[in-house]
């Protein structure tokens, strides 16, 4: 897949920067040339699927990529998986021994992405539970050895959860762990009047509103939210 890309209505949708030339001068300077060729690879099978929106943004992930080896993580979990972008990425980022717990309803969608992460050589640090997540998280948390040891989690899933997993992940975190929440922007609608949102998007840019309210009041955390791809919550555990 060539590094040019031209921004089209799905990609648009994804960066908060609503200027198509200043969002691809960012791309092809800084995050295209830098973006191993795996995850290239799964950008381009990710952009054929009729929901390639859920994927995670680049400019994001190289964000994360850099916060992961800041902290030199080594044990992550992921919450919202789709084909596999974010999870590629944390794999090829964090250490041979490194473990990621990956969790998604959809395992269909993981598999597309799948034969790439093998071919990647990063398959062995990946814990892929099918399921909702919740359950997971509380199962996890059952075992005090859980407690305090994560060094990461990136959560991408179902807006209307995210402060319940929020709550989790930062029983799962280990002090000074780090936690980021993707599509805390929700596409800007967060700052526009409701009248003028689409209605497909009114149900989760109202969840989105009510999570950065809540984040924000959270002493527990330091915060940053970070108008990346569609926005990213990055939250470090005190």
């Amino acid at each position: 897949m060539a590094n040019k890309t031209v921004i089209n209505n799905s990609s648009t949708e994804k960066g908060v920067l609503q200027s198509a030339e200043l969002y691809n001068y960012i791309m092809d300077t800084s995050v295209y040339p830098r973006e191993h060729q795996c995850l290239k690879e799964l950008r381009a099978i990710t952009s054929t699927h009729p929901r390639a929106v859920m994927g995670t943004a680049p400019d994001a992930g190289q964000f994360m990529a850099l916060l992961l080896k800041t902290i030199n993580a080594k044990k992550t979990i992921e919450i919202g998986v789709f084909t596999g972008y974010s999870l590629l990425l944390t794999a090829l980022t964090i250490p041979d021994d490194g473990k990621i717990t990956a969790i998604d309803m959809n395992r269909s969608s993981y598999e597309i992405g799948l034969p790439i992460i093998d071919k990647a050589g990063v398959k062995h640090k990946i814990n892929f539970i099918e399921s909702e997540a919740l359950p997971v998280l509380d199962q996890l948390l059952k075992d005090p050895e859980n407690k305090g040891t994560f060094d990461f989690a990136f959560v991408d899933a179902d807006k209307d959860n995210y402060a319940n997993y929020h709550e989790r992940v930062l029983e799962l975190l280990k002090p000074g762990g780090i936690a980021v929440y993707d599509n805390t922007l929700w596409a800007g609608t967060v700052a526009m009047d409701e009248s003028s949102v689409p209605e497909s998007k009114l149900g989760s840019r109202k969840a989105s509103i009510e999570f950065n309210k809540y984040i924000a009041g959270d002493a527990r955390v330091q915060i940053s939210q970070v108008p990346l791809g569609d926005g990213i919550t990055v939250c470090r555990r005190n």
